[in-house]
C-alpha cells in the first residue's frame, strides 16, 4: 500500500521534470538526483550542503523518494506519453530490432 501512495505522490513531480527539463528523459539518475534535491529543499535542507550521514538517514527512513519508485514511475509516464521519451529509446528500439533479427 506505501508503494502505491508513493507512486502516486511521485508521479507528477516525475513527469512536469520530464516536460520541463528534456535532459531529463534519458538519465534515471539525473532524475533521481532532481527529485531528492526537491526533497531535501522540502524538508528544509540547503541543496548547497547536506552531511553524506544525514542524507543516508534521511533515505533510511523513507524521507525521501524511493530511486526505484522514480525509475518506475518515468517509464510508465514514457510509455504512456512518447513525446516524452528521450532520444536513448530510440536508439535502444533500433539496437533491439537488430538483435532480434540476428537471433
Amino acid at each position: 500500500m506505501r508503494l502505491i501512495k508513493e507512486m502516486s505522490q511521485v508521479k507528477d513531480r516525475v513527469k512536469a521534470l520530464l516536460e520541463k527539463h528534456p535532459r531529463l528523459r534519458d538519465s534515471d539518475n539525473k532524475l533521481i538526483a532532481n527529485i531528492w534535491n526537491q526533497d531535501l529543499l522540502n524538508h528544509g535542507y540547503s541543496k548547497e550542503w547536506i552531511s553524506a550521514n544525514k542524507f543516508l538517514a534521511l533515505y533510511a527512513t523513507n524521507k525521501l523518494s524511493n530511486a526505484e519508485t522514480i525509475r518506475r514511475v518515468r517509464q510508465k509516464i514514457q510509455e504512456e506519453n512518447p513525446d516524452l521519451r528521450g532520444t536513448a529509446n530510440e536508439a535502444r528500439q533500433k539496437e533491439g530490432e537488430a538483435v532480434r533479427k540476428n537471433i
